[in-house]
């Protein structure tokens, strides 16, 4: 042996170092995040610097009012601590308002919606090693899948068998088999065959082999054929084992009692048929195969071109003095495989997985094109992508969404480019055409999920935004490049994946609906209000117990909304669609102007609507700024069933299955209630009658119907603000 390279410079090693490398490339979701949370922020602090400038500005001038009246700040009388006092005041609400307008509760939000889909994937057969996989499937808009294994059950079966002229259908009837045929395929696929068959612990079938052995020793079981009895009663003489050039293999056997030698062939139909000169009939009888050659090669075509694997079984006797009888001349013997008998020719195929052409519908209809990237020939991959719906009908290998490695790693960058976006097939095609396919897609903005199961699979699935491994039949390497493992090695756990990360997508823009919602409304309210009267209607304590129930309590209400059947029947995101939709600005615009209007004219002309009297301490002025803080709470209650459903009428669709979201809303009203009814030193309020509490449960609730009428509004499809 000459070793030629060590480390780095082996295959091994360069795949490692390609596997290792991490770009710290962010996700779709986490760029659109950051947009969103920049935008707030800024947003944020220069409403709160324009409202501590306006506010100290008014201290200063003498325009800001104690409750009772006097003026807060006058030049040379008012004391320094007072000063000190006020000045304080004002600060902690502009801080306040940057407290309430940061986003806290987001990172809050994705990291539950993530966490709660990643538990919820371990039932649907999905393990996620990577916690933004989750919302990044989401966003996925291609998925570059395996065929062996994960479209197909990995388990070669017969689907086809001819006994001489005779079709069997089922393959598995064997009541189509004469009783002299029977016998002596019995005796051929018991011992010219290198897998096994053997009962199992729990009194089933078990064979072992290789894919297309087991496959015939499977038919031969289902035919009832007693493989431990044939081989206890026959004694192998010698053994030609199958030759990937010749494409056969022959065993020669005799009986205990017989005084003749059968001479068993096995291998590629064909090759078999070409020596074949006889073949028996449905009766049992000899007929010479002359003319009938045309009808078995034409099934033989027909299978192949359905892109089955055609095997052929065929026989021949040969005396016992023919044989040689010493060991050293017997391991020499060829065996002859001229004038032989045709028993049987057989359809072997790996089938689609039971589900797996509505998983590649939803995906379609879902907007997700599936292409299927395999190194099979190309018309067992048109057959297999035909028959799981990845193709529609029936091409031609040369048309552009049917192509092989060869030619696409042949073509320059630009033709790449040119023809990515059409492929639906790929056969013949290497690990490194599979890597190249998925770098050439994601240049052209797509968002890549890739299937794989082996070592060579791994740079693939490293390189693309959502690396998916089998867990049955993966590798390692392949598992440790990947973000989800897919636990049972199906195509149609996948299409759950991409179903729950548009869920952890859609309740991540819930949320900042429900957000952004109040943010707008508590701003502009406190801002109006302190420009106009010099003093915010909304308190320190009571804006932070709005930026709790908005925040971490909204987070844990909408982060755990399960997935829709609705969410397949929309068009992925991918990497360039805005956060906060059209249809998101509608409904938290027409919201926040309803909460802003309704807010502002209790501010300014609450105590004259209320008819509450000035009594000099202050009082009417405190009812007045609780009810706003109630009404506004309460808006909020009531507006986080309305970002349930952004784009649905009836938004209590499915609420009673949530018992976390009727546990939030519930919590958060009892909550309130005692902060109004007997917390009012520390919030800053006054009790309020029974009355006043309607009007509170009122105004919350219109904005049910307002949202109803809101959604009959149309929006363009076009967005309106690409900054979020």
């Amino acid at each position: 042996m000459l070793v030629t390279g060590v480390g780095i410079n082996t295959e091994w090693g360069l795949l490692m170092a390609s596997i290792s490398e991490d770009t710290g490339e962010e996700t779709p979701l986490q760029v659109r995040l950051n947009g969103v949370a920049t935008f707030i922020g800024i947003v944020g602090l220069t409403v709160a610097i324009s409202v501590l400038l306006v506010l100290l500005a008014r201290f200063f001038t003498g325009h800001t009012k104690n409750p009772d009246g006097t003026t807060q700040f006058i030049r040379g009388k008012t004391s320094m601590g007072e000063t000190v006092d006020g000045v304080i005041k004002i600060i902690t609400a502009a801080v306040t308002i940057v407290v309430v307008a940061v986003p806290e509760g987001l990172p809050l939000a994705v990291t539950l919606t993530l966490a709660y889909s990643m538990k919820k994937m371990m039932a649907d057969k999905a393990l996620v090693r990577r916690l933004s996989a989750c919302e990044t499937m989401g966003s996925a808009t291609t998925i570059c899948s395996d065929k062996t294994g994960t479209l197909t059950l990995n388990e070669m079966i017969v689907v086809e068998a001819y006994s001489g002229k005779t079709k069997m259908d089922p393959p598995e009837d064997g009541s189509k088999l004469h009783a002299i045929v029977s016998t002596l395929l019995d005796e051929g696929i018991a011992q010219n065959s290198t897998g096994s068959v053997f009962l199992s612990k729990e009194g089933g079938i078990q064979v072992s082999g290789s894919p297309t052995e087991k496959a015939i020793l499977s038919w031969g079981a289902k035919l009832g054929m007693k493989f431990d009895i044939v081989r206890s009663e026959s004694i192998v003489l010698h053994v030609s084992p199958f030759n990937s050039t010749k494409k056969r293999g022959g065993v020669a056997i005799q009986g205990k009692s017989d005084s003749e030698v059968h001479i068993h062939w096995k291998g590629a139909a064909e090759i078999i048929l070409e020596s074949c000169t006889w073949y028996i009939d449905g009766n049992g009888c000899l007929q010479s195969i002359g003319q009938d050659k045309e009808f078995f090669m034409a099934a033989i075509e027909n299978m192949a071109s359905r892109s089955l694997r055609c095997v052929g079984i065929a026989y021949r006797t040969c005396e016992v003095d023919k044989v040689p009888t010493v060991e050293e001349q017997l391991s020499r013997w060829v065996l002859p495989d001229d004038d032989l008998i045709l028993l049987a020719i057989v359809g072997i195929k790996d089938p689609c997985r039971p589900g797996v052409k509505n998983a590649v519908k939803l995906c379609t209809d879902a907007g997700v094109k599936v292409r299927m990237v395999t190194g099979d020939n190309i018309q067992t991959a048109k057959a297999i992508a035909l028959e799981c719906g990845i193709l529609t009908s029936d091409v031609n290998a040369i048309e552009p969404n049917i192509i092989e490695g060869r030619t696409f790693r042949e073509m320059s960058d630009t033709e790449r480019e040119q023809i990515a976006k059409t492929i639906s097939v790929m056969g013949r095609s290497s690990p490194s055409d599979k890597l190249l396919l998925v770098q050439t897609l994601r240049r052209l903005g797509e968002v890549v999920a890739v299937t794989g199961d082996g070592t060579n699979d791994a740079p693939a699935l490293h390189e693309a935004d959502i690396g998916l491994a089998m867990g049955i039949q993966g590798t390692e390497v392949a598992k440790e490049s990947s973000d989800i493992i897919i636990l049972d090695d199906n195509f149609a756990s996948v299409v759950k994946v991409v179903s729950w990360g548009r869920s952890v997508y859609a309740n991540i823009q819930k949320f900042i609906q429900f957000q952004l919602t109040v943010n707008v409304a508590a701003l502009v309210i406190n801002v109006v209000a302190a420009m106009s009267s010099g003093d915010v209607p909304l308190n320190t304590v009571q804006l932070l117990w709005v930026n709790l129930v908005m925040d971490t309590l909204g987070a844990l209400a909408l982060a755990t909304e399960p997935p829709t059947d609705s969410l397949m029947h929309r068009t992925p995101v991918g990497r360039r669609e805005p956060l906060v939709t059209n249809i998101m600005w509608r409904n938290l615009s027409i919201q926040a102007l309803y909460q802003v209007g309704v807010l502002l004219i209790l501010n300014f002309y609450g105590k004259s609507i209320l008819n509450l009297e000035h009594d000099g301490t202050g009082h009417a002025n405190m009812v007045k700024n609780t009810l706003i803080f109630n009404a506004f709470v309460f808006c909020q209650i009531f507006n986080e069933f309305n970002a349930r459903k952004p784009e649905e009428f009836n938004v209590f669709t499915g609420v009673t299955k949530n018992h976390l979201f009727i546990g939030i809303v519930g919590s958060t009203l009892i909550l309130h209630i005692i902060i109004i009814e007997f917390l009012g030193k520390f919030s800053s309020t006054v009790r309020l009658d029974w009355k006043l509490w309607l009007v509170s449960v009122a105004i919350g609730i219109f904005s049910w119907p307002l949202a109803i009428i809101g959604k009959l509004i149309p929006v363009p499809e076009t967005p309106l603000a690409k900054i979020l």
